[in-house]
């Protein structure tokens, strides 16, 4: 992938190498926020050996508020708007995240408003080590990558990258793009306000199996939309080159629920996939790609 020439993201916040005090005032765990990719790897995979609903672990789409009172919340931010590291950071791998980040910007700019007649909000994205706190609550490395609807921030630490590479069989620079690129997709969800319709029904579903299956609709949404900011930015600056699809497509098959499933139990129970199959990710993500277009990524269509 030839990302090098892309311009850098400024809405980083660095929060790599900083000592994390978390505590009762952080109000809850980042599971009741909005949960993205690399979460079903820790969570979901406890949720399935205890029988724990993986819904109320890892999310999905909910957008519950699990702070303990939004004005402490926003001491915080104001404070450590203060003290955090802003813009581009100048380590190799904090220029790759700035650079994809930044692409990502520039390309859902105009396709946001070319297909949906919306101007696009930039979010900001949030580098950290180990663990760190988000207005959904506390981010932990284990969790991987995530969008938080409450404060409009992608979470990420980048030892996820490295997971990705020797535990999952993923990697690859355009493979630690689309990772990127689905949180992004998670963004674009809530500018569309499907974010919140999704969180309202899930708490209007008649089961665990219903409330799971909204949730794998807004995941796989969001591979398909991580498709299609590639289709965009690749047919305007030819980005992509040889084996680069095959490793985001590797690395969505490699976190399908049912993979994980069968990894950690042997068995497979479709009904508790909040993520989608192996299948299905890869599917999305290639509609994406092939269509370059949101109207493609309408996950929730009657097919």
């Amino acid at each position: 992938m030839k990302w090098e020439d892309f311009e850098s993201s400024q809405n980083i916040e660095d929060r790599r190498g900083e000592e994390y005090a978390g505590g009762p005032s952080m109000g809850g765990r980042v599971g009741s926020g909005h949960i993205g990719l690399g979460t079903v790897i820790i969570l979901g995979i406890i949720g399935y050996l205890t029988g724990i609903n993986p819904a109320l672990l890892i999310g999905g789409a909910e957008m519950l508020n699990n702070m303990r009172g939004g004005q402490s919340y926003q001491q915080r931010e104001e404070s450590v708007r203060r003290t955090h590291a802003q813009g581009a950071p100048s380590d190799p791998l904090g220029q790759f995240v700035a650079k994809i980040l930044g692409e990502n910007e520039e390309v859902w700019s105009q396709v946001l408003l070319e297909q949906r007649n919306i101007r696009f909000r930039a979010p900001t994205l949030v580098m950290f080590d180990g663990e760190t706190y988000s207005g959904c609550g506390e981010a932990q490395s284990a969790m991987g990558p995530f969008y938080c609807p409450n404060d409009q921030k992608i979470y990420l630490d980048t030892s996820f990258f490295r997971d990705m590479k020797q535990r999952f069989g993923g990697g690859g620079d355009f493979a630690y793009a689309y990772v990127i690129s689905h949180e992004m997709g998670h963004h674009i969800e809530n500018q569309l306000g499907i974010l919140m319709q999704v969180h309202r029904a899930q708490e209007r579903a008649a089961s665990r199996a219903q409330a799971n299956a909204l949730s794998v609709r807004i995941e796989l949404m969001a591979d398909c939309l991580a498709g299609v900011w590639a289709a965009n930015g690749n047919a305007k600056r030819s980005f992509l080159e040889a084996g680069d699809i095959e490793k985001a497509v590797n690395t969505a098959q490699a976190i399908g629920d049912d993979r994980l499933q069968r990894a950690a139990r042997g068995v497979v129970v479709p009904d508790s996939f909040t993520h989608g199959s192996s299948a299905q990710r890869v599917e999305w993500l290639q509609r994406g790609l092939q269509s370059g277009k949101i109207d493609a990524c309408n996950t929730f269509a009657n097919r």
